[in-house]
Parts: structure tokens; C-alpha cells; sequence
């Protein structure tokens, strides 16, 4: 039996809409919205019992030929197409029809990546959303998608997609100014909330002084920033370089408060240079050969 089923069922799947609502002792709707209420229509006369089978739901009914069969709100619950029939198993004489989603969004599937990113990129942030009814079946009908990105306070971004096959995504740039940027989406009444930290980009400018402190000289940099004005994060690394006559000395810093300090010895003639990854920071050339 459960070969002969499979092929029937099969068979099913393949007639699609072409499909007949209504055959021999079977009369159904062609389409039934998730969880409403339906009713089978049934003739001849006897005691039988009705059979609605789908991929993931099956109903069992005993009933009265020629009387209409009522089902419940909630009794089909899962999107899909179906089989009805009348007996052990199917036959030709049976019917076919569809269950669709609900319209209206009851659940969202958000995914924002990623979750912390440096700012002002173009782009950066990526947005997906599945749209999903009350019974958990995917929205296949095109529905709005209100897409918002807001992060202290600044000019919100708002875009609106349309789904396609139950989803909808979108690219979104960080902001300039570091901290949590808030990323919803909404369809209908349903909201979803992600939360992505901006992070300073790369230093983008960097200055150093000297001065002397007895046979040493104290070199400080001024304010590592980004190039949007953040502070660098303390603990980004800065390297001091100093070269002169006999060698060369090197020393690397963490930022504290945004400022990177040391002392090297005050060679006359030395070329001392800072840098920070790949950004190069001034030269000062020290002593009598400057």
C-alpha cells in the first residue's frame, strides 16, 4: 500500500493546479488558507471514512456518504498541496487542493551581519528577513519589508523591500560615529530587532612631538583617529622608530586615552619616525644634522 500511495500522491504533485476540485464522490475547495475552516462535500450513501493527507499533516474522518464534512479552524494548518480520498487507500476517485499561507506576517526570521564592524563603510551591514505566517509557513506573496539602521542619534536609514519567495535582504552602510547602531525590521505589526557595534575604522592621520628629558628624548603622538574623527581603541599598537649613526632602535606602544607615549635615547642626528599598521605617522630629525 504505502508504494501504491506514493505514486499516487506523486502523481498529485505533477497535476498541480491543472487539478480538479471535484471528482466522483469528492467535492473540495481548490485552495484553502491556513487555518481556516473548510468543508468536503461528499455523495453517494454508507459509512466510510474521508482521508486528507498532505507532506506533513494527515486527517481521518468516519463519516456518512452524501453528507458534507466539516473541518475546524486549524485543522489544516501546513502550507502545501493535498490529497483527499475516500477508503484504505487512493484510487482515480479522488481530489486534489492547496493550502496557502496566510497574508497577513505573524513572525520574522531577522539575520544581520556582521555584528560589529568598523564605521563608515559602504555597504557593510548585510539584512535578510524570512516572512512567516501564524502556522510557520513561509509568506510567499510579495510583502513590504521596512528596513531602519539608527546609531546615536544621527539621520536614520529607511528602506523598503519587496519579498520575493518569502524573503527580502538588503545592504546597508555603518555610520561614521562609533557605538550600537539599532537595525529593524518590520512587516505589518511584526518587528525585529538586532543590535551592530561600530568600531573605529583604521587611524588615518598620525602626528608626533619630541622633546628632550635629559640624555633621553619623550615622544608622544597627538590623538590617533580614524579618519571619520573617532579616537583609536586603546591598546592599538604604534611603533617608534629611531635611526642614526650606529643603529637603529625600535619600540612599539600601546594607545592609552588615545595617545601613544615613550622615551628613546637622544642620539645627535637621529631620524625618528612613528607609525601605526600601515599608517605612517611625521619624521623628526633630531640634534646638530637636522
Amino acid at each position: 500500500m504505502k508504494n501504491g500511495f506514493a505514486f499516487v500522491l506523486g502523481g498529485a504533485l505533477l497535476i498541480g493546479q491543472a487539478a480538479l476540485a471535484q471528482s466522483g464522490n469528492l467535492t473540495v475547495p481548490r485552495t484553502v488558507e491556513a487555518g481556516s475552516a473548510f468543508t468536503v462535500r461528499t455523495s453517494g450513501a454508507g459509512k466510510a471514512v474521508l482521508y486528507i493527507v498532505g507532506l506533513t499533516q494527515v486527517l481521518r474522518r468516519d463519516i456518512q456518504l452524501g453528507e458534507t464534512v466539516p473541518f475546524a479552524a486549524g485543522d489544516l494548518h501546513d502550507a502545501g498541496h493535498y490529497l483527499a480520498f475516500i477508503g484504505g487507500e487512493p484510487t482515480s476517485d479522488n481530489a486534489f487542493f492547496d493550502v496557502t499561507t496566510s497574508q497577513e506576517p505573524a513572525a520574522l526570521s531577522f539575520l544581520a551581519k556582521p555584528s560589529r564592524l568598523p564605521v563608515d563603510l559602504h555597504d557593510g551591514i548585510s539584512g535578510v528577513v524570512y516572512v512567516f505566517d501564524i502556522y510557520q509557513n513561509l509568506v510567499l506573496e510579495p510583502t513590504s519589508v521596512l528596513f531602519q539602521l539608527s546609531a546615536n542619534g544621527g539621520t536614520a536609514q529607511n528602506r523598503t523591500v519587496i519579498t520575493r519567495n518569502g524573503v527580502a535582504w538588503i545592504k546597508m552602510n555603518s555610520a561614521s560615529k562609533v557605538g550600537a547602531a539599532r537595525f529593524v525590521a518590520r512587516a505589518g505589526n511584526v518587528i525585529g530587532t538586532r543590535v551592530i557595534q561600530q568600531v573605529p575604522g583604521e587611524p588615518c592621520a598620525l602626528r608626533m612631538n619630541a622633546r628632550p628629558s635629559g640624555q633621553q628624548l619623550t615622544l608622544e603622538t597627538e590623538p590617533v583617529r580614524d579618519c571619520s574623527g573617532n579616537a583609536a581603541p586603546d591598546g592599538t599598537i604604534v611603533t617608534f622608530t629611531e635611526t642614526y649613526s650606529d643603529g637603529e632602535a625600535t619600540v612599539d606602544v600601546p594607545l592609552k586615552r588615545g595617545i601613544a607615549r615613550t622615551e628613546l635615547p637622544a642620539h645627535d642626528g637621529a631620524t625618528i619616525s612613528v607609525a601605526t599598521g600601515v599608517v605612517m605617522g611625521n619624521e623628526i630629525h633630531w640634534g646638530s644634522a637636522r
